[in-house]
């Protein structure tokens, strides 16, 4: 539980600066799609499956914390320093560093309460070495077709 204010507290202070390149109508879809992914993907494997769970199995109000404040400023960093005018292979290793990274921070969030909140069922750690890049990916389109969409907007209004 320790870990997860402290997390709260320190990503959305370094997403306050890291977010600065994004516009407030990008940082309010990515907020917005994360929280909603987030919570179906979680719906899914969480909920139904029984993957893994945050501080008790089920819904719960602490496990909602970390649904909706969580991962929304670490997607925000995530994209903020996102090194979109350079190299394929610069944008890879970005993405692989964040990778472990995440892993990293998975299994410090498995260790006993009061430090952890983070409980696995049938879901392993390295799973994410997989399903991380994919819901990175996911994000960048998302955020490319906001960006797109935006452009449309102000091109449209000329």
């Amino acid at each position: 539980m320790i870990l997860l204010f402290i997390s709260i507290i320190l990503f959305s202070l370094i997403a306050f600066r890291a977010g600065k390149e994004l516009t407030a109508n990008q940082i309010a879809n990515i907020c917005s799609f994360t929280i909603s992914f987030q919570l179906l993907f979680d719906l899914i494997v969480e909920i139904k499956l029984h993957g893994y769970w945050y501080f008790d199995a089920g819904v719960n109000w602490l496990g909602i914390l970390a649904h909706i404040f969580l991962i929304p400023p670490v997607n925000i960093i995530f994209l903020g320093w996102f090194p979109f005018k350079s190299s394929r292979s610069k944008q890879v290793i970005y993405m692989t560093c964040w990778t472990i990274g995440i892993i990293i921070y998975e299994a410090a969030a498995l260790l006993p309460e009061p430090i952890g909140f983070f409980h696995l069922g049938w879901w392993k750690v390295w799973y994410d070495v997989f399903i991380v890049p994919i819901l990175l990916l996911i994000l960048l389109k998302y955020y490319k077709w906001i960006c797109n969409l935006e452009k449309k907007l102000l091109d449209h209004g000329k």
